[in-house]
């Protein structure tokens, strides 16, 4: 694993042996920002409580970026993340300097001082739960109105972009509910389609041009 300086600045980790990054080299912090919370969590202004799923916990700086931009929302938070990055690594991220709340540093340890597998207060209004597992053992306990999904590319985990997993998601989620992702793969679309999603190709972040908003349909 390699510590890579991104295009803004923020810091994201490179695996070789996958030619995968944990965020864009791009520039982390804006793809962050772009695809999860601008396409994401900012689709909620008016929903008191959200209920959020991550799929790829890694850096912990989606968790991190959506502490911060929760506002009066209350968010129940769900992270999935077979294999955590070790302590020794996260401790180098730049991320709280770049970002500038003052709590920020104080957040981000919170995060990552949670304990695994168990239900923790981060701040008042924003629990989190860190579960490591894969997705294909996890069960929603109540519905989902957000899905932050943030693994791998599919050349690199092929078994997170099968049809199974979006008919699984859909499953678990509210209807209306939004799941966002980096990828715009033209499989990955059609699939999302095949398990009941309508799906959104939109502008991506820096040096992507398009990513992906699937929502359930509201049944009337």
């Amino acid at each position: 694993m390699e510590l890579v300086v991104s295009d803004d600045g923020s810091h994201t980790l490179k695996i070789p042996a996958l030619k995968e990054h944990y965020h864009s080299h791009r520039g982390a912090l804006r793809e962050s920002e772009h695809v999860f919370l601008r396409m994401g969590l900012d689709q909620f202004p008016s929903v008191s409580n959200v209920r959020i799923l991550e799929v790829g916990f890694g850096t912990g700086l989606n968790a991190l970026l959506t502490v911060l931009r929760k506002g009066k929302r209350t968010v129940h938070y769900t992270t999935l993340e077979p294999n955590p990055v070790e302590d020794e690594v996260i401790k180098v991220l730049n991320y709280t300097t770049i970002v500038p709340e003052k709590n920020a540093e104080k957040i981000f340890s919170s995060i990552h001082n949670a304990e695994w597998d168990d239900l923790s207060l981060v701040i008042d209004g924003f629990t989190i739960q860190k579960l490591q597992c894969k997705l294909e053992d996890f069960i929603a306990e109540q519905p989902l109105d957000l899905v932050y999904y943030d693994a791998f590319a599919p050349h690199a985990q092929p078994e997170l972009w099968e049809p199974i997993i979006w008919q699984r998601l859909f499953a678990m989620m509210k209807d209306g509910g939004i799941l966002v992702t980096y990828c715009a793969k033209g499989q990955v679309r059609r699939d999302m389609q095949g398990a009941g999603f309508t799906v959104e190709r939109l502008p991506g972040p820096p040096g992507k041009r398009e990513m992906i908003r699937a929502t359930k349909p509201i049944v009337k």
